[in-house]
């Protein structure tokens, strides 16, 4: 069983080797789902590999963030770059990129990022499909599912041990996107999960739920005592996560599951508890076993504690400002010394202050350093706000001496010149490349492609800002999205080209009255499947799949690519959920080879990406002629609704359902429960509505208005109607990142 463990820098790279990592993940500068404060160049990966092989480890590439289009010529090129250094894996979410690897860079291995959110053996089966040898499972897994999926599949199983756990199910997390256009499947996630939440109508500091404000603040996942179960499951390797992490945290995790991996049968529970010894040291938050031994972990959330990182060394007070210092007193519940790495909560904003202890003192004298249980005086950063009267948590996050203090030298420099040397020799080929993946025929565009500048093939340099279209005149198919049977019982005020029904037990078990109800209408019907579904539940939603069938019904949409396996041999029509995360045209185009006839794209999309995509679709028809090529899928946007921006497994006791939850911003929030999971919603809906005729004009071909869980009443669906038709007076509506900017 493989140890693999994270690193950000060189010095954490060494600090994994040294601990006793088997194999090491960086990410690929600019396209990793971490966003660092330097990445690490293609010749520092180039010299990390070098270093492996020479003593017998492995090196994984992370490229497992989502590609704009116009990010497609610069992707390509570091694929190329990337085939050359010859990692040992390219760590990969983004299903256009695993199109393009496995066109052009087939030398380079595939392992499904976490992020595709892997949570079934139908989905472990049809990634491997695509060509990944090894699939990173879902987190929210039990040690139970785990081992089903390893029985029902072939590929390498690759689990997550230790680390930071999001709230939500990776891949499916819209929160940080939608509330500030900074996307969580593009690394650029501001945690939104940390924050304090309190229940609408109390005051200031009141809590959010039964018990605590941080709702969604997970615990650290801390594996150790799964790691006997899962050897016997013969999984592949055991990831611990941190590429954020400091270097003392990286040697001190790895060395303890080391200290597991080694230890003689007889030894093995001595050594689970001096390994959780020395994981406490590593300062990281409070540890749980995450869900490996029950799908509803008591433990999984502390909610009247902020989840951060790091020792809590008490509660700063008696802030004060002496001279042009600022400084507090802490009765410390952990040692501290000169040159320590520390984090101030500044609550209720939820903000955080870093900074290094350069000033501390006992009564008057200084000292370099305090034992537990000391009452010392220490001095903060010119940054700190005043805060007279204030009792705010903090947090020792590093050590000073934490890093090695000498590191074998990296071949940095040789790597670096035989890149230049191998770049010099390939640019034809990328050429070539690039004009059939995204030039097609226009040449007047080939000076400026390839440069990965962010500018892309004839996408329309302004996009006019189009008025709201009556409903039923416009040329703009649309889509009413619903989970309600009452809705359906309605005399609608407007007349969808298509009803996509949410693929819901009660909605499901009325299928034959819905039939009959709607009539020679049903044939327009689309049965949308929920993006997850439990291994123990296959078998039930495959014969509830068939009684559909069996009524009638031919058109389904998917939310996850491994649904597609529901449907082998059935003349059906597939349709995709903006849950692929569609956000390029060979992702597109790999979904028209799966044999989808539309698709939703990715719900995140501003403005000029969203251009960008579909003319990059649009160019794509016809001009390559590969047998197995389909057509390019009918595109498809949710142009109106509440998204999910959380869509978890866990249903904790301390939340509270279906009442308005306010975030520390003033968002207004409600929890849901679902079929197996819950949900995060907006209360207030994004409208793209006034913009029908531009999105029309961009080139899409339906557009799809959610309005599953609201009230459908008379009240709404007028509304929706005047909106619709550009009628009636009603104040704006957000619009998610349309008018904004993804990052």
């Amino acid at each position: 069983m493989e140890l693999l463990a994270p690193a950000g820098t060189i010095e954490n790279f060494h600090a994994a080797i040294e601990a006793g990592a088997d194999a090491v993940y960086v990410g690929v500068p600019g396209f990793n789902a971490r966003n660092l404060a330097r990445d690490l160049r293609l010749e520092e990966i180039g010299a990390m590999i070098r270093f492996c092989r020479d003593r017998g480890k492995k090196l994984y590439v992370a490229a497992n963030s989502l590609v704009l289009e116009c990010e497609l010529p610069l992707v390509v090129e570091t694929l190329a770059q990337l085939e050359f250094l010859g990692p040992d894996a390219l760590i990969v979410q983004d299903l256009g990129l695993i199109r393009l690897v496995r066109r052009y860079f087939p030398h380079l291995r595939l392992h499904a990022s976490t992020l595709l959110t892997a949570h079934n053996s139908l989905a472990v089966n049809a990634l491997a499909g695509l060509g990944c040898l090894r699939v990173v499972l879902a987190r929210e897994l039990t040690a139970r599912e785990i081992a089903a999926i390893r029985v029902r599949s072939e590929v390498e199983l690759e689990v997550f041990i230790h680390g930071a756990m999001c709230f939500s199910y990776s891949g499916l997390c819209l929160f940080s996107s939608f509330l500030g256009g900074k996307s969580g499947l593009r690394g650029r996630c501001v945690q939104p999960c940390r924050r304090a939440y309190t229940l609408a109508g109390k005051g200031k500091g009141g809590s959010g739920g039964k018990g605590g404000s941080y709702l969604f603040s997970m615990n650290d996942l801390s594996g150790l005592e799964a790691v006997p179960a899962l050897r016997e499951m013969d999984i592949a390797a055991l990831k611990i996560e941190g590429r954020l992490r400091s270097a003392h945290y990286v040697r001190t995790v790895v060395g303890a599951y080391r200290l597991v991996l080694d230890a003689a049968p007889a030894e093995i529970d001595s050594a689970i508890v001096e390994a959780g010894v020395r994981v406490r040291r590593a300062m990281s938050r409070k540890v749980a076993p995450g869900y490996f031994f029950s799908p509803q972990p008591p433990d999984a959330i502390t909610p009247h504690h902020s989840g951060n990182i790091g020792l809590h060394l008490g509660r700063a007070e008696k802030f004060k400002a002496s001279g042009e210092g600022r400084y507090c007193t802490v009765a410390l519940k952990e040692d501290l010394a000169v040159g320590d790495r520390l984090r101030l909560h500044l609550e209720p904003s939820g903000e955080r202050l870093a900074f290094t202890v350069k000033e501390l003192y006992r009564g008057r004298q200084a000292v370099d350093a305090a034992e537990a249980s000391a009452v010392v005086r220490i001095a903060l950063p010119a940054t700190c706000p005043a805060l007279p009267g204030q009792s705010l948590d903090l947090y020792k996050v590093d050590t000073g001496g934490g890093g090695a203090a000498e590191v074998p030298r990296l071949p940095v420099a040789e790597v670096k010149t035989a890149l230049a040397g191998h770049h010099s020799r390939v640019v034809r080929r990328l050429r070539d490349i690039a004009r059939e993946v995204w030039e097609h025929d226009d040449p007047k565009t080939d000076d400026r492609r390839g440069r990965g500048d962010g500018r892309t093939m004839g996408a329309p340099k302004t996009v006019r800002r189009g008025r709201g279209v009556p409903a039923g005149r416009t040329a703009l198919e649309w889509w009413l999205r619903t989970d309600s049977f009452k809705v359906l019982q309605t005399r609608l005020p407007f007349a969808p080209d298509r009803l996509l029904l949410s693929f819901d037990k009660g909605l499901v078990s009325q299928a034959g009255q819905i039939r009959r109800l709607l009539g020679n209408r049903a044939r327009d019907v689309i049965w949308g499947l929920p993006p997850v579904i439990q291994e123990q539940d296959l078998t039930r939603v495959h014969k509830q799949i068939g009684n559909l069938l069996r009524s009638g019904f031919k058109s389904f949409q998917i939310s996850h690519i491994g649904q597609i396996d529901f449907f082998a041999g059935e003349r059906v029509h597939l349709h995709g959920d903006y849950t692929l995360n569609l956000l390029n045209s060979q992702a597109v185009a790999a979904m028209a080879t799966a044999g989808l006839e539309s698709v939703q794209l990715c719900i995140e999309m501003d403005r000029q990406s969203l251009g960008e995509l579909i003319q990059g679709c649009r160019a794509m028809v016809g001009t390559t002629g590969r047998e197995g090529e389909r057509h390019v899928p009918r595109l498809g946007l949710t142009v109106y609704g509440s998204p999910p921006l959380f869509t978890a497994r866990l249903a904790a006791p301390h939340f509270t359902y279906d009442r308005p939850l306010l975030s520390p911003k003033g968002e207004s929030l409600v929890i849901r429960k679902r079929e197996g999971y819950t949900e995060t919603h907006s209360i207030r809906p994004f409208s793209l509505l006034p913009y029908l005729t531009e999105l029309k004009g961009l080139g899409l071909d339906h557009a799809i208005v959610d309005i599953r869980g609201e009230q459908a009443d008379s009240r709404l669906l007028k509304e929706l109607q005047e909106r619709l038709s550009g009628t009636g007076r009603y104040p704006k509506l957000p619009t998610f990142n349309y008018l904004g900017r993804l990052e």
